[in-house]
């Protein structure tokens, strides 16, 4: 099968690595290309391709032609420029896709999409989302965006948050002070586990849907981390209990549930 993946970063180079294992023809796309030589080392053709508001650099075009999957794995950028537009990013990418007619789409998304509360809800897919954070309301409507499209099969995953060899939040909260939500539930999910989903959701021909993808385990934040950063001997997050804590926890039912998946790396 002929596979494009739009954004070869910590997760879609290891997918394309896994791809290529299983003999499919992959191309991967980088931002800066000093990074091309790696992903040409594992197999994956490269190419140096950019999103912009007001249209795409790089050879798009190639890199669509004949693929049969596209893994869309680029992140927002919301969180350090909160002025990007990046539904304005994904418009200028659809037309690509349908004129390569594209057969099956897959966007990777984020658990961020719903809402943090004092009662720490529990959400599947069909929730409502977050319509007061600009976060939640453009990865929204960007989900939109390839799911009412009628020209191609779409699959929407929201990830939790990622953990994985040499990546792990406890390293970013070692040694700081006033970290809030000490009482929310945790969601993460191993890298391993995200492309596990991905293989599955490939072979899923007909969706047009949203899947959670998050470990079915939710211990508290500030129990989990200072568990976690004793058992690596890092200096521990000191949490600020001052106001209450506002939280969600994420459901994976229906992923196990419809597709028989099975997580096999636990977040502990």
């Amino acid at each position: 099968m002929k596979i494009s993946i739009l954004g070869c970063g910590w997760l879609g180079m290891e997918l394309g690595k896994r791809l290529r294992k299983e003999n499919h023809e992959v191309r991967g796309s980088v931002t800066r290309i000093e990074r091309m030589s790696e992903i040409r080392s594992a197999g994956v053709v490269p190419y140096s391709i950019k999103l912009f508001e007001k249209g795409i650099q790089g050879d798009i075009r190639s890199f669509l032609s004949g693929a049969e999957v596209l893994i869309v794995d680029i992140p927002p950028g919301l969180r350090k420029n909160p002025e990007v537009n990046f539904v304005k990013k994904i418009k200028k990418l659809i037309p690509y896709i349908e004129k390569a007619y594209v057969k099956k789409v897959i966007f990777t998304s984020s658990t961020s999409v719903y809402e943090d509360t004092e009662d720490f809800p529990v959400y599947k897919e069909d929730a409502e989302t977050n319509n007061s954070d600009n976060i939640a309301i453009q990865l929204r409507n960007a989900e939109l965006l390839f799911l009412n499209n009628e020209n191609f099969n779409a699959s929407v995953l929201r990830f939790g948050g990622l953990i994985g060899e040499k990546r792990h939040p406890v390293n970013h909260l070692s040694g700081r002070t006033g970290v809030k939500n000490p009482e929310a539930p945790i969601n993460l999910v191993h890298q391993e586990d995200c492309i596990a989903a991905i293989f599955k959701l490939i072979d899923k021909e007909k969706d047009n849907s949203v899947w959670n993808i998050v470990y079915p385990e939710h211990p508290p934040k500030e129990k989990y981390y200072s568990n976690i950063a004793s058992e690596r001997e890092l200096t521990k997050a000191e949490f600020d209990h001052t106001e209450a804590s506002k939280g969600k926890k994420i459901s994976s039912e229906k992923i196990q549930k419809e597709l028989g998946f099975k997580f096999s790396k636990s977040i502990y």
